[in-house]
């Protein structure tokens, strides 16, 4: 059975996993900054002869995949994705969203928005006619974080957890409460935004992705499907229709 090595790298962690025929193997997450072709032909040797698909959105570690492996198919808009583009810049559009936007229409259906919790968090639309028309970027619950502790003399770097109660009992607890219930707050308002301009007659599927979907998607009661492996999925119904 064809083995496909499938490569999500982003600015804070690289999802990797090896897939045979529709099943996902066990994912790895490896700091994108360390990064390298050395490292990637370690951990999949075995890789080389069936190739890889890649979503990157570091340039850098682009060339490092494309030094490890001989065949790599990029995610990009010439691509088969299974969902049309109705976008003025195709080529800005980021090969993760595209990525969770061909996983979402072939497994979830449209219309949808996918909500994926990284560094940034991206908001994507896809219609009703099956078209990825656009969405949202804002900052990720991490960055949030990292600017207060950064920007701040006596605030400390917190590790991201569900509070307890609202109104903290300590300084960890009031930006934990900050972080986790305001961070809630933007995502709801802004996916009520987007229903109300682009679904104003109709209810999308709306899907949850990424490393922070769990903690800020079961607050917030409108999620229909959290699936962290969203990318990955993506990618790999990419290199289907691509062979």
């Amino acid at each position: 059975m064809k083995k496909i090595l499938l490569l999500d790298i982003s600015n804070s962690f690289t999802k990797a996993a090896t897939a045979a025929g529709k099943r996902i193997g066990r994912v790895q997450r490896l700091p994108t900054a360390s990064l390298d072709a050395d490292q990637l032909r370690r951990l999949f040797p075995k890789c080389q002869p069936d190739g890889v698909v890649l979503s990157s959105v570091v340039p850098k570690k682009t060339q490092e995949v494309l030094t490890a492996f001989q065949r790599v198919l990029q995610v990009s808009p010439a691509l088969d994705l299974g969902v049309g583009i109705d976008y003025p810049s195709p080529s800005a559009i980021g090969p993760d969203r595209l990525a969770n936007a061909a996983g979402c229409a072939a497994i979830y259906g449209f219309p949808a928005i996918v909500v994926d919790f990284g560094t940034a968090v991206t908001f994507d639309v896809i219609s009703d006619g099956g078209d990825y028309i656009g969405g949202v970027i804002a900052p990720g619950l991490g960055a949030m974080t990292t600017y207060l502790h950064d920007r701040t003399a006596l605030l400390p770097l917190i590790k991201l957890r569900a509070p307890a109660r609202v109104v903290g009992r300590s300084t960890t607890q009031a930006m934990l409460s900050g972080a986790v219930h305001g961070y809630r707050g933007l995502v709801k308002e802004i996916l009520e935004q987007i229903r109300s301009e682009a679904f104003p007659d109709k209810h999308p599927r709306i899907i949850a992705t990424g490393g922070d979907a769990a903690l800020i998607a079961g607050g917030v009661g409108i999620f229909d499907v959290v699936d962290p492996l969203l990318t990955l999925r993506g990618l790999l119904i990419i290199a289907e229709r691509n062979p």
